[in-house]
């Protein structure tokens, strides 16, 4: 689409950047807002998002150039050009999560109930960076005639020219921002402290694998290609995240049945 925003000279602001910039102030806001509502410090959680900032950053991009070692053997410098896209989201994510560790450790903040909290705020700081991949051309699609096809021109585009392609980045853009919905939605009904967290992990990983399937750069290839390292990823994470809300559920209603059968039994001493 639009991968320059500004150019005076030989002066760019590059789109990407720009809405790489915006996921972070949007995500570090929802974030403090969350934060103050479970009654958490949004001051500590302000300076845990600019810890995981720095930490996704290195991470997306260091996984980005794993997948695509070639290329940046011919043109190593281009591995810091991060404002030109090539960001990997489960780089960054398992950077982010380790950084996050250590952060909560120091700072003694509960630890699923801060994660409840940074998930909502990571989805929808996850969707204004998609919306800047679909300006930069990054993480295009395959070659689709459907109506919602999009071309792309501008010669300093990442993605093939002249060509309809499937319009993945708006797909993961719009993907988490009903993600990012719902689990506001949720978070006020959860029965256990880390619940939020796991339904993002899983509809994630679910709706990335599906996804993938419609994407056409190179990421990497596991199981003989049949998935994408994406996908592999994903998939785990959405399974260990399915076995971690079933475990929860289940320790939230049986210390439910305990709680209320404690009270019928004191109701019946106080009548007897």
């Amino acid at each position: 689409m639009h991968p320059i925003l500004l150019q005076i000279g030989n002066f760019k602001i590059f789109t990407y950047g720009v809405f790489m910039a915006l996921a972070f102030w949007f995500a570090l806001m929802a974030g403090k807002k969350l934060a103050r509502k479970e009654g958490l410090d949004s001051e500590i959680i302000g300076d845990l998002f600019f810890y995981i900032l720095i930490s996704a950053i290195i991470g997306s991009r260091l996984f980005y150039v794993a997948t695509n070692l070639e290329a940046y053997a011919r043109n190593p410098l281009g591995i810091f050009k991060i404002w030109e896209g090539g960001l990997v989201f489960y780089g960054g994510f398992i950077a982010a999560a380790l950084t996050a560790a250590v952060v909560l450790k120091k700072n003694k903040l509960p630890l699923w109930k801060t994660a409840d909290v940074a998930a909502p705020a990571v989805a929808f700081g996850h969707f204004w960076g998609r919306i800047g991949c679909f300006f930069a051309g990054c993480c295009y699609g395959k070659t689709c005639h459907l109506p919602w096809a999009v071309t792309f021109t501008n010669p300093d585009s990442l993605a093939p020219l002249n060509t309809p392609l499937h319009p993945t980045q708006l797909y993961s853009a719009f993907s988490n921002l009903s993600i990012f919905g719902f689990l506001l939605f949720f978070n006020k009904r959860k029965k256990f402290q880390g619940q939020t967290f796991f339904l993002y992990i899983f509809f994630y990983g679910i709706t990335r694998s599906v996804i993938e399937y419609f994407r056409d750069d190179f990421r990497g290839a596991v199981f003989g290609g049949m998935l994408s390292t994406s996908q592999a990823i994903g998939l785990s994470l959405a399974a260990f995240s399915a076995i971690m809300l079933i475990k929860g559920l289940i320790k939230a209603n049986t210390g439910e049945m305990r709680k209320n059968a404690g009270n019928t039994a004191k109701r019946s001493k106080q009548h007897a």
